[in-house]
């Protein structure tokens, strides 16, 4: 830790946390509560997640992924509500992480993921849409127009600009944050007409303080806020995990699922504790960040207290800091998050991987990021069954081992998509007394193959003749033996240079032929 890099990690925090303000304060908004509910929850979750999270680098707060979701229960039940809703969703993560459920993020394809940061990514651009308009006399929302457009237009234009031209001059200041300060200099020095951040809200106010949920403790809360904590844990774990993965990618750096599934977890019931709306990893702000030149923990713990001292003193400068100057750094959070490649790639992957891409991307924009990535999953676990369960074929030869047998060397894998293919790939009527079925190049893999071997040899059994298995796997011969298919009485497994035939003893399953 240079001071070199102790400066670029300040400087990279100072940045987040410039940005993370009217973030903050809009996903208050969307959840129905007040702005510090907000930025609470953006300082106490991104603190305890930069000093305890899996990932160095990323940053944690409110997030709209989770403020859609508590509307309906703040409109409700009211605000308190929400806090115990906070806590116990906390508590899912923490059970979560303890159980080291992390590791099943690992389940998500590649085309699930680039679905997902593009939907993000046009998330996060129609998001900044809502600072184009201002509130009319009537006290009524409208689009700008006129003078005040074309200053709010020109700024962001000029923002973005400045981001791109300053790494090419000097790095000794990141480059968001740089065009942050020369933007608000010229709005205050030619006194520009546009929206500020205190048009928003106030950011002042004091430290957050300690306060227990003020709702009874009995079934019926409990009835009312678990299904919200649910949904809102599984929102926040898998939006964290997912910028855990992409943050990893850009740092070069594995690992630490479970790790960040028990600092969400943490953080969250710590800010339920103190006032705060609760949240998760961020991926606009995490890409500020790693942009920035972030890569260490001091980068996200500099963000959260940098933010607490604008609520506690610094207010009324952050008040000055015109929101077009954070649109533009937001519009190049888009530009940089969105994953350009998947365009190309879209005439390139089959065309299947294709679809999930631009699947996972529409339902991310317009439901949210756990239906898109639960879906998107579904789909590409579907599309591999089915890809799978048409390689499913065998080649007939007489046998070289039993005179007057036939063999059936099966290759691909046997399981409940290909359970079907498999039982019309035999002809019991025609086939002799004993037919092997060689297992070489194959797989049993679940119940349903359990089941197809089961009734494919009741067939034979009904037409009095007989099917041995050959060539079992470790794993296919444990599985055939603990459902008591094997009439062997050994837990022995044969190589594979050796070929050992198996009995199989019909009706375990209940099957019928």
């Amino acid at each position: 830790m240079t001071p070199d890099r102790v400066r670029i990690e300040l400087l990279s925090g100072l940045t987040v946390a410039l940005a993370l303000v009217p973030e903050a304060v809009a996903f208050a908004f969307v959840a129905g509560v007040e702005p510090l509910v907000g930025l609470y929850a953006a300082f106490i979750v991104g603190l305890i997640t930069a000093v305890f999270g899996g990932r160095p680098g990323m940053i944690s707060g409110a997030t709209g992924a989770l403020a859609v979701v508590m509307v309906a229960l703040v409109a409700e039940h009211g605000v308190q509500y929400l806090f115990a809703t906070v806590v116990l969703m906390g508590i899912l993560q923490l059970l979560a992480g303890i159980f080291r459920l992390g590791k099943f993020i690992r389940m998500v394809p590649q085309p699930v993921m680039l679905g997902f940061v593009n939907g993000l990514a046009i998330v996060i651009g129609l998001a900044q849409l809502e600072q184009f308009k201002v509130t009319d006399a009537s006290g009524h929302e409208v689009w700008m127009t006129g003078p005040m457009l074309w200053g709010m237009l020109a700024l962001v234009a000029a923002t973005m600009a400045l981001i791109w031209l300053v790494p090419k001059l000097t790095r000794l200041v990141p480059a968001p944050l740089a065009a942050i300060g020369i933007v608000t200099a010229l709005v205050i020095l030619f006194d520009i007409p546009v929206p500020r951040v205190g048009d928003m809200a106030s950011v002042s106010g004091g430290l957050p303080e300690f306060a227990i949920p003020m709702v009874p403790l009995n079934l019926e809360t409990l009835s009312i806020i678990f299904p919200y904590a649910v949904i809102l844990a599984a929102i926040g774990l898998i939006e964290s995990l997912l910028t855990l993965n992409l943050v990893g990618e850009l740092t070069n750096k594995r690992g630490g699922a479970s790790q960040e599934c028990l600092a969400q977890g943490a953080a969250n019931v710590v800010t339920g504790f103190f006032g705060g709306m609760g949240g998760c990893a961020m991926i606009g702000q995490s890409m500020i960040n790693v942009k920035s030149g972030g890569r260490t923990r001091l980068a996200g713990i500099a963000a959260a207290l940098f933010l607490l001292c604008f609520i506690l003193f610094a207010a009324p400068a952050i008040e000055i800091i015109p929101l077009a100057a954070l649109v533009g750094v937001m519009f190049m959070v888009v530009i940089g998050t969105f994953a350009w490649n998947s365009i190309a790639l879209l005439r390139r992957v089959p065309r299947s991987d294709a679809f999930v891409i631009l699947l996972v991307t529409g339902v991310t924009v317009a439901e949210d990021l756990a239906v898109a990535v639960v879906v998107g999953v579904i789909v590409a676990a579907l599309v591999y069954a089915w890809n799978a369960a048409a390689r499913i074929h065998a080649v007939e030869r007489p046998s070289a081992t039993e005179t007057g047998a036939k063999v059936y060397e099966l290759e691909g894998p046997l399981f409940f998509g290909s359970a079907t293919g498999f039982m019309e790939l035999f002809h019991p009527e025609e086939d002799p007394d004993t037919v092997i079925l060689d297992f070489a190049n194959s797989r049993v893999v679940d119940a349903s193959a359990l089941q197809a071997i089961e009734d494919i040899a009741a067939k034979y059994e009904a037409l009095g003749k007989r099917v041995m298995l050959r060539h079992l796997s470790r794993d296919c011969h444990a599985l055939l033996h603990h459902a008591g298919q094997l009439m062997v009485d050994s837990e022995d497994d044969p190589k594979y240079s050796l070929a050992v035939d198996y009995d199989v003893r019909s009706g375990v399953l209940g099957g019928a032929a």
